[in-house]
């Protein structure tokens, strides 16, 4: 059995399971999301509070932060540079694609010119000459894509020992996994490009995990952090203000109040 077919089945069973939930999700509903149109899509907490458990008091503690702790202090910080550039920079292509299909011609040209000199100048994107021209990375996903064309998130979702996603998320992974150059990468390569991704991601929690163990539900922390980050990217840091309809009507109600009196 190649590894080809390993990944293909892998990818395949992942969105038909995420198809599967979104459906699921929308032929149940609960009494605490009707009460609020805003709150993330959780039918599956049951389910998602164990893997989260697992996640983050086992696989994180004894697996994941150890890991990327050793791979911080015993590889050289160029090195690490080096590799995360050049594991970011395969996924320029899908982000130029990405943009176009929202319009962003402007992003999507940085974005080819960001690959085009630091796969040519930048040796294979180990450099990042680009940024020396202003062309700052802006990775764009087509989970954003589907948020902006008005997809919504679909339920919550806890993969033991990857963490939060979405049903959207999901989707939008797996399309991006078919645009050239990851459609034609091999395993082993493109296990290394995740792994490194994932080290460099998990030594950035380093600064933040503290408030994950102070909080009071460390499933809700990280839940409702993980839905306004990804309402961050879809509104390019441009996110709209959610008000709270009871609060709208206490202030109506206190305005017309103060006017009688």
């Amino acid at each position: 059995m190649s590894f080809a077919f390993i990944k293909n089945f892998s990818t395949n069973s992942k969105l038909l399971a995420s198809v599967f939930l979104f459906v699921l999700a929308g032929c149940s509903s609960t009494p605490k999301v009707e009460q609020n149109a805003n709150a993330p899509l959780d039918p599956l907490e049951s389910i998602n509070r164990p893997f989260w458990d697992f996640t983050w008091n086992y696989a994180d503690k004894y697996v994941l932060k150890p890991t990327s702790q050793a791979y911080v202090e015993y590889v050289n910080e160029d090195v690490r540079t080096g590799l995360f550039n050049m594991a970011m920079n395969l996924n320029e292509p899908s982000s130029i694609i990405n943009h176009l299909l929202q319009g962003k011609f402007s992003a999507a040209a940085k974005n080819t010119g960001r690959f085009v000199l630091n796969s040519t100048i930048g040796l294979f994107g180990i450099f990042d000459p680009a940024s020396d021209f202003g062309w700052t990375r802006e990775q764009e996903e087509f989970g954003e894509v589907l948020g902006v064309y008005g997809v919504g998130d679909g339920p919550y979702l806890v993969v033991p020992a990857m963490g939060p996603t979405s049903v959207r998320e999901e989707v939008g992974d797996y399309v991006d996994r078919y645009y050239w150059p990851l459609a034609i990468i091999d395993f082993w390569p493109n296990l290394l490009r995740v792994g490194v991704i994932g080290l460099e991601k998990r030594a950035a929690l380093a600064d933040q995990e503290q408030l994950i163990n102070d909080s009071v539900d460390s499933y809700e922390f990280v839940k409702n952090a993980y839905f306004q980050n990804i309402n961050y990217k879809v509104y390019d840091g441009n996110p709209p203000i959610e008000v709270d309809e009871s609060e709208a009507d206490l202030e109506a109600f206190m305005d017309e109040f103060e006017e009688i009196d």
